[in-house]
């Protein structure tokens, strides 16, 4: 089972030894590849060779490249891993409108729901206002209760004067948290056979990413959790030890129907779960997480 996040923020060279990553610095490290589940290239000055992306491709790790602001600006993801992706496809394709409305709404209450947990765990007010949003979000969010939400959410959570459009140090942070969870689930819908770019509710035609976006949103609250937590007083932008932080999300525990277990973790099994949609089921059958807090998850000995 795949469980580390390598983020490599220093001049470095990468190379395939066998089965393991070499991260070649002033000493040499070795970290076996199928422990790997992201890499994140946060440097200018680091190389790699052609076996590493090969080693990507064949142990199903998403490897992400950052711009000139360190944000993650491209993620390399397994190419058609699947046996059956062609079957996956269609059965995306057909599937019909209803399940697509009712799976959409699931989503939707979720997300609201774990913003209103997040709400709480950050000691902010506005739960009851969040939870009258869930409960009343119908098939398809024909209200929009999502964006409703999210206008009254972030202001309880980051003060009146918030939106998202701010350059400022949390916006930087969500957006830094968001990119890394959308690319780990890109990697997990490839892995199962599904094609990323075949949404439930997004479905813009230049968007690679549409189902991601859509099965993301309960996950969101977790990033925004942290940041919370976190907010600095007066630093204005990321630093390395941010974004480590941020990748190492993937590692916290959220509760899932199977119980608590990682977000990496609970990614896969949420893709399962939409499969057995996919594959004729009904949007009961959909696996999603519970904000609990951002403990990073142990693993039992």
């Amino acid at each position: 089972m795949t469980w580390r996040s390598v983020v490599i923020s220093r001049p470095a060279k990468l190379k395939r030894d066998h089965y393991s990553l070499a991260i070649e610095q002033e000493q040499t490290a070795f970290v076996p590849f199928e422990d790997i589940a992201v890499i994140v290239l946060n440097h200018r000055e680091i190389t790699l060779t052609h076996p590493v992306l090969s080693a990507c491709g064949e142990y199903g790790i998403s490897l992400f490249a950052t711009g000139d602001t360190h944000h993650p600006s491209g993620v390399f993801l397994p190419f058609l891993s699947h046996s059956r992706a062609t079957k996956w496809m269609r059965l995306q394709l057909d599937l019909p409108r209803p399940v697509c409305k009712q799976t959409w709404a699931a989503i939707v209450r979720r997300k609201i729901e774990n913003q209103k947990h997040c709400l709480q765990l950050a000691g902010r007010d506005g739960m009851d206002r969040l939870d009258s949003y869930a409960r009343r979000v119908r098939s398809g969010d024909v209200g929009n209760l999502e964006g409703q939400a999210a206008a009254f959410y972030f202001t309880q959570l980051f003060g009146k004067g918030f939106h998202r459009q701010q350059a400022r140090f949390a916006n930087a942070a969500l957006d830094y948290g968001y990119a890394v969870l959308r690319g780990t689930i890109a990697r997990g819908l490839v892995a199962h056979g599904l094609l990323p770019s075949l949404g439930i509710f997004h479905s813009s035609e230049q968007n690679a990413f549409n189902l991601a976006d859509d099965v993301i949103e309960p996950f969101r609250p977790v990033v925004d959790l942290f940041v919370a937590k976190n907010l600095p007083l007066i630093r204005d932008e990321l630093m390395p030890q941010d974004k480590v932080a941020l990748v190492g999300l993937l590692n916290v525990d959220v509760g899932m129907p199977r119980g608590k277990m990682s977000v990496l973790s609970a990614i896969e099994q949420m893709i399962e779960s939409l499969a057995r949609i996919y594959d004729g089921g009904s949007e009961a059958l959909l696996e999603l997480p519970v904000l609990i807090g951002i403990e990073q998850h142990r693993l039992e000995c």
